[in-house]
């Protein structure tokens, strides 16, 4: 070999260093390399509203970005965490001319289970989009969207309940998404990959 050149790792060092890779986003150290390299989902209880009932938030936010988009249920369930990535996630990044490789999740029954029965888990298989889990008892280490739960429940819903009485999931989920397009939009990030922009323009800089 030329001195000079880089070596050329072997197929088992190759997947030595991506087996490393996905112990680390499991273990909450997350490693990302471009906008949909990496989304991370979780379940979020919002609350209990009179006359409406348990209210639960599915998150999804791209790792790289920080683009997030959240959807409101009256449950949790596989089927919910598909109708997520099916109605917002994987029809945003087909807009946006990217695709989404691969998802972190806990590992609640909305998310792992038999995949010839289990509504998420079809739906990843049917889209191609690779899943990683969380180690087991140890949910928070999917730290991105802890810290994302954190900021909206003192940002909007502590806020929201406040000033508005809420009849519906629907009326709800309006204010929720206008927070969300703030959050994307108008909202700077300090973050590893965002140095000052907003999540969205953060996207778009390094989408290609």
């Amino acid at each position: 070999m030329a001195q000079g050149n880089s070596p050329v790792l072997t197929e088992s060092q190759v997947q030595a260093l991506e087996r490393r890779k996905l112990e680390k986003q499991v273990e909450g150290e997350i490693e990302t390399e471009h906008p949909g390299y990496l989304g991370c989902q979780d379940t979020y209880y919002v609350g209990t509203i009179k006359g409406v009932g348990r209210i639960y938030q599915q998150t999804f936010i791209d790792s790289y970005s920080k683009v997030a988009m959240a959807k409101l249920y009256d449950r949790k369930n596989a089927l919910v965490a598909a109708d997520m990535l099916n109605d917002k996630v994987v029809p945003w990044f087909e807009e946006e001319g990217v695709r989404l490789l691969r998802i972190l999740t806990d590992r609640g029954t909305e998310y792992c289970g038999n995949r010839e029965h289990h509504e998420f888990q079809l739906f990843l298989a049917l889209e191609d989009i690779d899943h990683s889990k969380t180690r087991a008892r140890h949910p928070q280490s999917n730290g991105i969207c802890e810290r994302f739960h954190r900021t909206i429940q003192d940002e909007f819903y502590a806020i929201a309940f406040r000033k508005k009485i809420y009849n519906s999931i629907e009326d709800l989920q309006k204010d929720l998404d206008q927070w969300i397009d703030s959050y994307n939009y108008e909202r700077t990030h300090q973050g590893k990959y965002c140095f000052g922009k907003t999540p969205f323009q953060t996207f778009l800089d390094t989408k290609d």
